[in-house]
């Protein structure tokens, strides 16, 4: 089994491919060890010294270390904690599967407009952020205001503040006249 790695935009995550499926839909994201639960591989991964947040995507696995750890002691463990799990043939995921939208549902008077910006974040955005190894959900609409949850390597990254005001908050307003701004929020 050969595991590719990549770099993303997060200096502190790194983008794991191994060649499998991961999920066969949506994706599942571990930002301690404690929601790692219903994961077998995820707790496989946070078994490793320096590990602080795992994320699954279809075919890839995001890894967040800690600051203090360099990835050259921490890369070669993952590795082999991600080829140990496919070859023992472990479930990724014990129980339900996660949500194939990951959005937060939102019903009422916006009902319209949270559609389309469900629809823009689908097509448009998170195709984009997942080749980085993370993911962005909708999570509200208020006033205007578009909230955001960051995942995998998008949360905590250096430039993902560019990345919602420059890129998501000028794509959502250019289409959605109603969208005034974008922010993130933390689940």
């Amino acid at each position: 089994m050969f595991i590719q790695t990549e770099s993303t935009p997060n200096p502190a995550t790194l983008k794991f491919l191994p060649g499998h499926a991961v999920l066969d839909t949506g994706t599942a994201d571990f930002p301690t060890v404690e929601a790692a639960g219903t994961s077998p591989l995820a707790q496989r991964i946070f078994a490793v010294e320096g590990v602080s947040a795992v994320f699954f995507g279809t075919d890839f696995v995001t890894v967040t270390k800690a600051d203090p750890v360099e990835w050259d002691h921490v890369k070669p463990a993952i590795l082999g904690a991600i080829m140990e799990h496919f070859q023992s043939g472990a479930p990724v995921m014990e129980g339900e599967a996660p949500p194939p939208g990951g959005h937060a549902e939102h019903d009422g008077e916006d009902a319209g407009i949270v559609s389309q910006i469900k629809e823009l974040l689908d097509t448009r955005v998170r195709p984009a952020v997942a080749q980085d190894g993370g993911d962005i959900t909708f999570h509200g609409f208020d006033r205007g205001v578009v909230y955001l949850h960051m995942q995998g390597a998008c949360a905590g990254c250096p430039s993902s503040t560019l990345t919602l005001k420059m890129g998501i908050e000028n794509l959502l307003r250019h289409y959605i006249p109603e969208v005034s701004e974008v922010r993130p929020v933390a689940v």
